[in-house]
């Protein structure tokens, strides 16, 4: 007797889990060195010392060094949020992935091959980020740092992985998608159109590129990459993992499929939009920074929906807290996703960014959810899955409670002073006498004030990173206690299954995609129309609003049951997640092309760097100074008294990348040039101590060992050019000799003034005048003086510039690389007095 061809059969499928395993060691492992990384740069910003001269210290002096530039925290900032965010949770989030989305979807992953060339390839580029992030190699975009070979190769496995994980969909033996797999989707398309659009460069050379845009739209671009890689890389497929594995520990089902709903969708569309909340009180265009405080104030209610069904969860499970760690540390991190989104639309609020924008505060808050969160949520997932994985029960419960115990006070600890560190710092640098015309506190008397919560804020990080070690012991005891297994299961395969058969038509031509879409129109609108006429776009929006929730009671059978068919379709059921995260995208970016332009500016006019001055640059985002320093003055009063006049949109119109910045561990550089002499810089640079005692950055002596790469800049000015930067036409010998030109100028004003000349290991010492210019000349040091000399140069647009000779350029440089005055400070006559004004700090 023959079964018929569409009858149910029962197959036995073994799961990959050997892809879980190895991504989730390779988890726990980077993530070691991720923690280790990231309290070694906490010490840093206490002991100068440990910027380079850690072997020094470790050997109680026996290995004398004046510094290694490998170590330094500019260098190894970004490699502990690399290391944290694509090395640590990366691995964490494929880890609970590839193992739920096989069970969800009762069918193993569709390929071995591409599981494998995942992982490997991935734990390629994370070593590829280890050697050049500290060498220096970066594109000088936060979270976005990876050079440019890299960066195609980050593209190329992550589209392995989305292949793999959408033809597992479409042979899945389930009809439905579960909550789960909704988060995996947006978390693969978002992420894929957030990364290529913010890393679209030019490259120069093998190891450098610039990226195609610059000023306000990088800035914009970067925060729309930068805020949503939080949302979609570092949230959406933690909730995923939350929405499976919480349920299966606490042996409970998710408290609200409708709350899930809810917190999906409203997620995807509303986090997209809140980018901008990261640059305000800045030259970004106003409306810009409305949408984005909006929209983020908007967030608290999904992101407090998706907590509550959490927590909620675990009704009548609550007794499980006290013995089970997998419950503890879940609970706990998803108590941290609540405050942490409750944190972020609070700091989206224009005054209280105002306060705590560029201080320690906006870190705290960040660390909240990376350790809190993250850490947490992978720490309960690893000893969830350490069982399943090796086939024994976790090796200690009372090693891995000490941990979570260890681990909260550690985040505690962390996060606490870090808020009192923040508030503290941004009272201080915004008071002023009772005339409102003079700043109290000078920035370094900031730095003093908060010295002992920034040694707490490193101790905490040592308790964490304490707890973790705990549970590579615990896993690793597990693991050698048992054997590798995978898990076979009995399934049934329904040839028949009514799945993925939804029309295109059906799935956006209903009744809720037209509401949300007309109402989505006219709120666009409203935003963008004069005043009139927006309040006739504002009801018009009201109204469909309303109509929608008429016909949603009226007909909510009929609206249930189109999205429970779009769950059984991931095609169109991707295809909506695309179009909602694009929708917020396009809007902010599309008008910033036309705004980003020198026609368009108010009243000032970046002036195009030199040569010099641009390899300068260069030198300058390699040494990540971006991460210590703001270059952006922002329209508020503390701000404008400590710094100079506020950042106009046209003075970083050719900034390839911008370099506006997201913390002040320094005090802003956007009007240094011309402030203090190229001696005064020269000496910092050796050794800030000689300029204050009390300064905490590092000395940098390889800057003045190291040669400048002139016959790079040729090929780095076409690129520039390319990119709509005027520099005039010159040939490669031309660009050669300006900039060497320059550098002789520079180099023989500082022999003149008798400072230090360093030499390296094999070069000759100067025996005169001559030689000491000459010598001095080619070394980094000398470019980045004339960058540093640069910033804040600008050409009046209104009305002709005074032209002024040149402090330091021979003839022969085009007038247009010449420095220029800042037109908006009045001339003192000699019957005034200039009015009294704080001037920044050197030390950091």
């Amino acid at each position: 007797m023959t079964s018929e061809p569409n009858a149910t059969r029962k197959v036995t499928i073994e799961f990959d889990d050997q892809t879980t395993r190895w991504f989730m060691v390779a988890s726990i492992t980077w993530g070691v060195v991720a923690m280790l990384v990231g309290v070694i740069i906490a010490f840093q910003l206490n002991f100068w010392e440990m910027n380079g001269k850690i072997f020094e210290i470790i050997t109680f002096g026996y290995f004398k060094s004046e510094g290694v530039e490998f170590l330094t925290f500019g260098r190894l900032r970004p490699l502990h949020t690399n290391a944290a965010i694509f090395a640590f949770v990366g691995n964490m989030m494929f880890a609970g992935i590839y193992y739920s989305t096989q069970r969800l979807c009762s069918a193993r992953m569709f390929s071995d091959l591409l599981s494998k060339i995942h992982f490997w390839g991935w734990q390629l580029i994370i070593v590829s980020a280890a050697v050049t992030l500290p060498a220096g190699l970066t594109r000088g975009k936060e979270y976005a740092e990876l050079i440019w070979p890299i960066n195609i190769a980050v593209a190329v496995i992550w589209l392995v992985f989305g292949a793999n994980f959408f033809l597992t969909l479409k042979v899945r033996r389930e009809k439905s998608l579960y909550v789960a797999l909704w988060f995996y989707i947006a978390t693969i398309i978002t992420i894929t159109m957030l990364y290529v659009v913010n890393h679209l460069q030019i490259p120069t050379s093998l190891t450098h590129s610039y990226p195609i845009f610059a000023g306000v739209q990088d800035a914009l671009v970067q925060w729309w990459y930068g805020h949503n890689a939080v949302a979609f890389f570092l949230t959406t497929p933690i909730l995923g993992i939350m929405y499976y594995f919480l349920p299966k520990a606490a042996e409970r089902p998710v408290y609200s499929y409708r709350l899930s709903i809810v917190h999906f969708w409203s997620l995807v569309f509303i986090y997209i939009w809140a980018g901008p909340h990261h640059l305000l009180n800045t030259a970004l265009p106003q409306w810009l920074q409305i949408l984005g405080m909006y929209f983020s104030l908007m967030l608290w209610a999904p992101s407090w929906g998706g907590m509550l069904n959490g927590l909620l969860t675990l009704r009548g499970a609550w007794d499980k807290l006290r013995t089970d760690p997998v419950i503890k540390f879940f609970v706990v991190a998803i108590t941290f996703y609540g405050m942490s989104t409750f944190e972020g639309p609070l700091l989206s609020i224009r005054s209280v960014s105002a306060l705590a924008h560029y201080t320690d505060w906006i870190v705290g808050h960040v660390h909240s959810g990376t350790l809190g969160w993250n850490g947490f949520m992978a720490a309960g997932l690893f000893y969830w899955l350490a069982p399943k994985l090796w086939g024994k029960k976790l090796w200690s419960i009372n090693l891995a409670n000490f941990h979570f115990w260890i681990g909260t006070i550690g985040i505690l600890l962390y996060v606490a002073s870090l808020w009192f560190a923040g508030i503290i710092q941004g009272l201080m640098l915004n008071e002023t006498d009772p005339t409102g015309t003079r700043l109290i506190n000078e920035f370094v008397q900031t730095v003093d004030k908060i010295e002992l919560l920034m040694l707490t804020r490193a101790i905490g990080g040592t308790l964490y990173l304490t707890g973790f070690l705990l549970l590579v012991v615990n896993i690793w005891k597990t693991a050698k206690s048992g054997a590798p297994v995978n898990e076979t299961r009995e399934v049934f395969e329904d040839p028949g299954l009514a799945k993925d058969r939804m029309t295109w038509k059906a799935a956006f031509r209903n009744e809720p995609i037209a509401y949300t879409f007309w109402g989505l129109f006219f709120g666009i609108l409203w935003f963008f129309l004069p005043q009139g006429a927006s309040h006739m776009a504002l009801l018009v929006t009201i109204g469909f609003a309303v109509m929608a929730v008429i016909q949603f009671r009226k007909n909510t059978e009929k609206w249930s049951n189109w999205h429970e068919n779009l769950t059984e379709n991931y095609l169109p059921f991707s295809v909506l997640v695309l179009v909602a995260a694009l929708v917020g995208g396009a809007i902010q970016i599309l008008p910033t092309i036309t705004v980003n332009r020198a026609i368009n500016v108010e009243d000032r006019l970046q002036s195009v760097y030199t040569p010099l001055e641009l390899a300068g640059r260069d030198i300058y985002i390699s040494e990540g100074c971006y991460n210590c320093h703001s270059q952006m003055i922002r329209t508020l009063v503390p701000d404008v008294l400590r710094y100079g006049d506020y950042s106009r949109l046209g003075e970083s119109i050719y900034d390839h990348p911008f370099q506006w910045g997201s913390k002040r561990t320094g005090p802003d550089l956007a009007r240094e040039g011309g402030m203090r002499g190229d001696s005064w810089h020269y000496l910092h640079m050796l050794d800030p101590r000689s300029i204050n005692q009390q300064s905490r950055m590092p000395n940098y002596p390889w800057l003045f060992k190291k040669g400048t790469d002139f016959k790079a800049l040729p090929g780095k000015v076409a690129v520039q050019q390319r990119l709509g930067v005027p520099f005039p036409i010159m040939t490669p010998e031309e660009i050669e000799q300006h900039a060497r030109e320059q550098a002789l100028g520079i180099a023989e004003g500082l022999v003149g003034e008798k400072v230090k000349i360093i030499t390296g290991k094999g070069e000759k010492e100067p025996t005169n005048a001559t030689e000491a210019r000459d010598h001095l000349a080619g070394k980094e040091i000398i470019a980045l003086i004339a960058y540093l000399q640069k910033l804040g140069s600008f050409e009046e647009v209104e009305r002709e510039a005074k032209p002024v000779e040149p402090r330091i350029i021979k003839p022969g440089i085009p007038d247009r690389f010449r420095i220029q005055p800042d037109l908006s400070t009045p001339e003192v006559t000699e019957d005034e007095e200039p009015a009294e004004k704080v001037a920044p700090v050197a030390a950091n």
